[in-house]
């Protein structure tokens, strides 16, 4: 199977409408989707990715009109949710609709949706007219694509095509709230912080853990995220990274680092440094990782980075692609 690495619009729409996932832009991450009404459809994004069954998808609509037909009711919260942030990077768990495909849910009786707010995004779904379901388009459990040479990189071979829209805005996935639950519970934190929601709709809860082991949203479960490297937090100061590297490299391993600009003494064989704005961190988080995987490392090390907001997001990510492993 060849990859058109720079489909259209129309030509996306019409392979959509015939059942074939199809790799595409959104202001959080590039995105594989397919039309999520089709068990056939929804399985070959699955097969691509070589992503779990049990790892439900997020569906991306259009309009707020596709609701309806998708869902068993809007509760309150979710209606006030929405005419706050959508379009944007908010997927709403919604008691879901028949016309739902099972494989999209894995089997839930929920289902996430969100519209996002990408012009191309926009586009693509309005002339499609369908619910898409789409989940990250990369194989399953690595890095984001956050550019299409990432998609291509990845699903080469895999899927018809991608509708290139250019490095992503916000560079992290969208925020999961689940409001069939009271109070609504964040299952994936994202740019849409717990802060900002809690303006429009009071406290709200944020999961932790996963007690019956079965995820109602994508990230919840299995390792994501993750380079080929094995990858481990440093939640201390610059010392403690020369201490740390140093003893790796004494020992002849390849170490990657990614530290702040200020983190001028400490060496590595592979060193990535950003400016101390979570923003630009978010949305170069998985170009950072990705960029790692283009040498033969043994370890990688990441500054822990404290703080609310969006920097509990990014340390999301972070703690699922280092599978926890944290020096203090």
């Amino acid at each position: 199977m060849k990859t058109n690495e720079n489909m259209s619009i129309e030509q996306a729409a019409e392979l959509l409408k015939e059942g074939y996932p199809i790799a595409f832009v959104t202001e959080t991450v590039y995105g594989l989707g397919a039309d999520a009404t089709n068990e056939q459809a929804v399985a070959k994004i699955f097969e691509a990715k070589g992503r779990p069954s049990d790892n439900p998808l997020i569906v991306h609509i259009a309009s707020v009109d596709q609701v309806d037909a998708l869902v068993k009711e809007i509760p309150v919260k979710a209606k006030s949710l929405m005419d706050v942030f959508w379009p944007g990077p908010l997927t709403i768990i919604f008691p879901k609709s028949d016309l739902v495909a099972s494989n999209v849910t894995a089997g839930l009786d929920s289902v996430g949706i969100r519209m996002p707010s990408h012009p191309i995004a926009k586009a693509l779904l309005e002339k499609v007219n369908l619910p898409i379901a789409a989940p990250s388009a990369n194989t399953s459990g690595k890095p984001s694509p956050t550019t299409a040479y990432h998609v291509y990189d990845d699903l080469n071979g895999k899927i018809l095509g991608i509708v290139d829209g250019g490095p992503v805005d916000k560079g992290i996935e969208s925020t999961v709230i689940d409001c069939t639950l009271e109070p609504p519970v964040i299952l994936r934190p994202g740019s849409i912080t717990k802060e900002m929601i809690e303006e429009v709709i009071g406290p709200v809860l944020v999961s932790s853990t996963l007690e019956d082991n079965t995820p109602k949203a994508p990230g919840m479960k299995y390792r994501h995220y993750a380079p080929k490297a094995n990858l481990i937090l440093i939640d201390g100061d610059e010392s403690k990274f020369i201490e740390v590297v140093s003893k790796d490299l004494e020992d002849n391993k390849k170490v990657g680092i990614l530290v702040p600009t200020t983190y001028h003494q400490v060496q590595a064989s592979v060193k990535l440094a950003y400016r101390e704005d979570v923003e630009f961190f978010a949305r170069n988080l998985y170009l950072f990782l990705r960029e790692f995987d283009r040498y033969d490392l043994d370890v990688i090390y990441v500054k822990y980075i404290n703080g609310d907001g969006l920097a509990k997001s990014i340390m999301n990510r972070l703690l699922k692609a280092s599978n926890d492993q944290v020096i203090k």
